[in-house]
C-alpha cells in the first residue's frame, strides 16, 4: 500500500500543474483583450510546457507589433545564429522619442548636474543566463504580456517614469538546449522524482552557452557574442537597475539580495547597498503577501565584476541577483514539498514586478546616485597618489589590441604614447598605453589593473583577482606623476588591418611566432598543403632588402619542399587575411644561426587533436580548450566522452589534450592504449586534474600534493564549530594571480619575451617542481601571489611549484600544467603554450627520470 502511495504522490496529470493567467496575476489587474496572451501564441499555458527560444522570440515580436509601448530590436546573435533580443518599453509618447530619452539619461552622467527632475529611471531586467535556469525566460512572456497590456493607474505611472530594457533571454543556445531536454523528456503523466532523467541532464549540462561557457561569468571579459552585444546595449543606456533571474537547488526557497555584506568589492559605494536593500524591502512584501519563503544576506556576494548582478555596481547602477529553487523539469519533489514548474515562474513574475515598484518610489534616489557616481569620477582620480597606468605594448600586435578593445567595450579610454617614459622603474617604448584615472570610468579603471591581496572578508563565491593586464602577459605599472608623461591627443582606435607588399617567387619565407595569431595562420597553411619547418634556434638570414633576424619558433617555408603550385599564392592571402607580414629570404645559408637545411629546423604538422570529455570531464574547462582551438587557432578538436574513447583508433590522432576533471573512470583498457600511444610519439596534454591523471597512470614523471596534503597544512587547533566556514575560506584558493618563472630557451615557450608569466590559479592541486634536469617549464616564484586573495599557508606551499613540467615518453611527449591556460578564454599569455604544444611538443627530448 506504501508503493502504491508514493506512485500517486510522483505521478501528476501534467494538467494538475497548468495554470492559466489568473494563477500569476491578480485579479484586480486589466488587460486589453486586443494585445494577445502567451497562449494565444504558444497554444499552451505559460508552464506547461517549457518555452523555446524561437517561440519566446515570436510572441515578443507579436507583442511589439500590437502594442505602442513596446520596441522591438535584435542587438546581435549567439554563436549559433541564434536573435539577440532586446524590447525597450515605456509609455507610448515617450517610446516616440526614445533617442531624445535616451541622451539626456547620458548627459546627466557628465554635466554635474546630480539631481534628478522627471527623468524616468532605466530599468534593465535580464532573464535565464544559465539555459537550464529557465524560469526566468519562461517568466519573461508574463512579464512582457502586462507591460504590454496591463490597464489602470499603477501600470500607466510605472510606464510614464521607467525605460524598461527587457532581454528575455541571456542565454538563447542553451535555454534552446535545456527546452528541448525538458519537453522531450516528460510524458502527460508528470514524475516528480528528482531522478528521473528529466531532471538530470546528459554532459554537457544546456547551463552554458554554445562553447560550455558560463555567460554569467563573462560580463567583464567578453568573450563571445552574447556579451559583447548585451554590454553594447548596456553602455547605450547605463541602467539604474540590472536584474539578474537565475535557479538554484531544488531544495532551497528564493534569494534576492543583498547578499553577505562583508563581501561586495570595496570598490563599489556603500550607498550602493543602501539602495540594494530599500529595493529588497519591494521583494520581501510581494512575497510575503504570497506566502512564498525567501532568505537573502547569507549567501552570494557582490565581488566580482564579470558577474551580471555586480557590473552595474561599478557602472553606476545597481545589481540585482534573483534565485529561485529550481524545478528542472515540470515537477519535483523537494523537502519543501512538491514544487511545480509554473511556481518557481510565479515567483520571478513577483519579483519583477516589485523591482518595477521599487523603481518607480525610488527614482530620485537612482538617478541622483548615478549622476554623482560619474559626476564625482575626476575629483576622486585626484585624490589619488596615482595618474593612472602605463600598459606596454607588444610585437604581438593582436594581444595588444584584444587588450585595448576589450578597455574600449567598457568605456575605458587608453592613449598612445608619443615619448618614453619611465614608471615605477620600469621602461616604457612608445609602443605603450596610457589609462588615466581622471575618466568617467575612474572606478572601473582601478577595478581591472587592481593587485589588491587582501579584503574586509577573504571569502569569495568566485575569483578574488582578475587583472586583465596580467592574463593578457602586458607588462604594466603606476603611473605616480604626469611629469614626462606625453601621449597622443585621441584614445585608441582600432585600425585596418595592414596590407603587404605582393610576395613573389623565392627561395623560402618566414614569418616570426610572435603574434597571436601565427598559430592560426601557419595551421591555415598547413591545412592548405604548405609544408613549414620551425626554427628552434635563432638565425639570420638574407633577404632583397638586407638581413633579416628570425626568432626561435620562427616559421621557415622553403620553396624546394612545396608541392602545391599556388602555394605563393596562399601566402599572400594568408598575410593579409592573418595581419602577419611574411618576410622572403633569398638564400639556404644564413649569415647567423643555422642554416635553412639544419636538423634545428623541425618539421610542423596540422595538429590533429583528440579533446576528450564526458561525465567527469569540467565542461567549462573542455569548452575553453574548445574554443581558443577553434577562435584561436583554426583546430576543430575531436571532442569524445570518455565512454567512447574505446572506440578510437588513437593512432588516427597527433595530440590528446585532458583538461580539468576526473577520467578515472576511463578503462584499464584505454589506460593501457593511451600509454602505448604516447610510447609510439603521440602528445598528450593534461591541466589539472588531467595532469593528476597523467601522474596517476606514472605518465608524467612528477609528484604533486593533493588537496587534502595542501589543506593539512593549516593549524587547526582550538577551533569551533563556528570557525568551520572560515577556515574553509582559508584553505581554498577560489581564483587568484600568481608569477612564474619561465624557462625561454623551451620551445614550449616560443614567443614569450619576459622570464616571468602570469597563471591564473583556483585550485589547491599542486605539482612538485622535478629534480629532473630540462623539464620543470614553469616555476612558481619565491613570492608567487600577483593579485587575489591566498592565504599565507597556501602561498608558502605553491612558492618554488611546478607550474608546467614537459618530458618524453618513449618517442612521445607528456606535458602537464598545474592551473589552466586557458581559463575563461581571456588568458591571452598562457594560452600560447597549449598552442605551442600542438605545434612543437614533438620538438624536444628531455628525460624525465632525474
Amino acid at each position: 500500500m506504501r508503493l502504491v502511495l508514493t506512485l500517486m504522490v510522483v505521478l501528476l496529470s501534467f494538467s494538475s500543474v497548468a495554470k492559466p493567467l489568473s494563477y500569476y496575476f491578480e485579479q484586480d489587474v486589466k488587460f486589453d483583450p486586443s494585445i494577445p496572451t502567451p497562449k494565444q501564441v504558444l497554444g499552451y499555458e505559460v508552464g506547461e510546457w517549457h518555452v523555446r527560444h524561437d517561440q519566446l522570440v515570436r510572441y515578443m515580436e507579436i507583442l511589439a507589433d500590437k502594442s505602442d509601448r513596446i520596441n522591438f530590436e535584435v542587438i546581435g546573435r549567439t554563436h549559433e545564429q541564434r536573435p539577440l533580443v532586446m524590447l525597450t518599453i515605456t509609455a507610448a509618447n515617450k517610446l516616440s522619442n526614445i533617442e531624445q530619452t535616451r541622451q539626456a539619461h547620458l548627459a546627466r552622467l557628465s554635466n554635474n548636474n546630480d539631481k534628478a527632475q522627471d527623468e524616468p529611471a532605466v530599468v534593465w531586467m535580464g532573464y535565464s543566463v544559465h539555459g537550464n535556469e529557465s524560469s526566468g525566460s519562461n517568466s519573461s512572456l508574463l512579464v512582457a504580456y502586462y507591460l504590454a497590456a496591463a490597464q489602470g493607474d499603477e501600470v500607466d505611472e510605472l510606464l510614464n517614469n521607467t525605460v524598461i530594457l527587457l532581454d528575455p533571454s541571456l542565454n538563447p543556445d542553451g535555454l534552446a538546449r535545456f527546452a528541448n531536454w525538458a519537453n522531450s523528456n516528460r510524458g502527460m503523466n508528470l514524475s516528480s522524482d528528482p531522478k528521473t532523467r528529466e531532471h538530470v541532464e546528459n554532459w554537457p549540462s544546456s547551463r552554458t552557452n554554445h562553447y560550455w561557457f558560463d555567460l554569467n561569468r563573462d560580463w567583464l571579459l567578453l568573450q563571445h557574442p552574447e556579451s559583447r552585444a548585451r554590454i553594447a546595449k548596456f553602455h547605450q543606456w547605463k541602467p539604474n537597475v540590472l536584474t539578474d533571474f537565475h535557479e538554484m537547488g531544488p531544495n532551497s526557497s528564493y534569494f534576492f539580495q543583498p547578499g553577505i555584506p562583508s563581501r561586495k568589492h570595496p570598490i563599489t559605494p556603500d550607498e550602493n547597498v543602501t539602495l540594494t536593500k530599500a529595493i529588497a524591502n519591494y521583494h520581501a512584501k510581494t512575497l510575503d503577501k504570497n506566502n512564498a519563503l525567501y532568505f537573502t544576506e547569507e549567501s552570494f556576494d557582490d565581488f566580482y565584476y564579470g558577474k551580471g548582478s555586480t557590473y552595474p555596481d561599478v557602472n553606476g547602477g545597481v545589481g540585482i541577483l534573483f534565485e529561485q529553487a529550481s524545478s528542472r523539469g515540470h515537477v519535483q519533489e523537494t523537502i519543501n514539498g512538491t514544487l511545480t514548474f509554473p511556481f518557481t515562474i510565479k515567483n520571478q513574475l513577483l519579483t519583477s514586478l516589485s523591482t518595477f515598484k521599487a523603481a518607480v518610489d525610488n527614482r530620485t534616489a537612482l538617478l541622483d546616485y548615478q549622476a554623482k557616481f560619474y559626476n564625482q569620477a575626476a575629483d576622486l582620480a585626484s585624490d589619488e597618489s596615482f595618474e593612472g597606468y602605463v600598459v606596454e605594448g607588444a610585437s604581438d600586435n593582436t594581444r595588444i589590441e584584444h587588450f585595448l578593445e576589450l578597455l574600449k567595450q567598457h568605456q575605458i579610454n587608453a592613449y598612445p604614447l608619443t615619448k618614453s617614459l619611465k614608471a615605477d622603474g620600469k621602461n616604457f617604448s612608445t609602443h605603450s598605453y596610457f589609462v588615466p584615472l581622471a575618466q568617467p570610468q575612474y572606478r572601473l579603471v582601478k577595478a581591472v589593473f587592481s593587485e589588491q591581496k587582501n579584503f574586509t572578508d577573504n571569502t569569495f563565491y568566485d575569483v578574488s583577482g582578475w587583472t586583465l593586464a596580467h592574463a593578457f602577459n602586458l607588462p604594466f605599472s603606476k603611473v605616480k606623476s604626469s611629469w614626462g608623461l606625453k601621449v597622443a591627443d585621441k584614445a585608441w582606435e582600432k585600425v585596418a588591418t595592414p596590407s603587404f607588399s605582393p610576395l613573389t617567387e623565392g627561395y623560402a619565407f618566414g614569418f616570426s611566432w610572435d603574434d597571436y595569431l601565427a598559430p592560426k595562420m601557419l595551421n591555415s597553411l598547413l591545412q592548405q598543403g604548405i609544408k613549414a619547418r620551425v626554427a628552434l634556434k635563432a638565425l639570420t638570414a638574407k633577404s632583397t632588402s638586407g638581413e633579416i633576424n628570425f626568432k626561435p619558433g620562427s616559421i621557415i617555408i622553403p620553396a624546394g619542399l612545396q608541392t602545391n603550385t599556388d602555394w605563393i599564392t596562399l601566402l599572400n592571402k594568408a598575410q593579409n587575411e592573418f595581419g602577419i607580414a611574411i618576410k622572403p629570404i633569398t638564400s639556404g645559408l644564413t649569415s647567423k644561426g643555422a642554416d635553412l637545411g639544419s636538423r634545428s629546423m623541425a618539421v610542423v604538422s596540422a595538429p590533429k587533436v583528440l579533446l576528450i570529455g564526458g561525465l567527469g570531464a569540467s565542461q567549462y574547462e573542455v569548452g575553453e580548450v574548445w574554443y581558443y582551438l577553434d577562435r584561436f587557432v583554426g583546430v576543430a578538436p575531436t571532442i569524445v566522452e570518455m565512454n567512447r574513447l574505446s572506440s578510437l583508433e588513437l593512432s588516427d590522432y597527433s595530440h590528446i589534450v585532458l583538461a580539468h576533471g576526473n577520467y578515472n573512470s576511463l578503462s584499464d583498457t584505454d589506460k593501457v592504449a593511451i600509454k602505448s600511444w604516447v610510447r609510439k610519439g603521440g602528445v598528450i596534454w593534461g591541466h589539472k586534474g588531467g595532469a593528476k591523471f597523467l601522474a596517476d597512470q606514472q605518465l608524467l614523471k612528477a609528484s604533486y600534493l593533493s588537496r587534502q596534503d595542501v589543506a593539512s597544512a593549516f593549524n587547526t587547533t582550538g577551533l569551533s564549530y563556528g570557525d568551520k566556514d572560515h577556515l574553509a575560506g582559508r584553505q581554498r584558493i577560489a581564483g587568484a594571480i600568481f608569477n612564474t618563472n619561465v624557462d625561454l630557451t623551451h620551445p614550449l615557450t616560443f614567443s614569450l619575451k619576459r622570464n616571468t608569466l602570469p597563471v591564473f590559479k583556483n585550485s589547491t592541486w599542486l605539482l612538485e617542481a622535478s629534480d629532473a634536469p630540462f623539464v620543470n617549464v614553469l616555476t612558481y616564484t619565491k613570492n608567487p601571489l600577483l593579485a587575489g586573495f591566498t592565504d599565507a599557508v597556501n602561498v608558502e606551499q605553491v612558492a618554488g611549484g611546478a607550474g608546467l613540467i614537459a618530458h618524453s615518453y618513449g618517442r612521445g611527449s607528456v606535458i602537464a600544467m598545474t592551473d589552466n591556460p586557458v581559463f575563461r578564454g581571456y588568458w591571452y599569455g598562457t594560452s600560447r603554450l597549449l598552442s605551442n604544444a600542438l605545434f612543437f611538443g614533438h620538438t624536444f627530448r628531455a628525460n624525465g627520470e632525474q
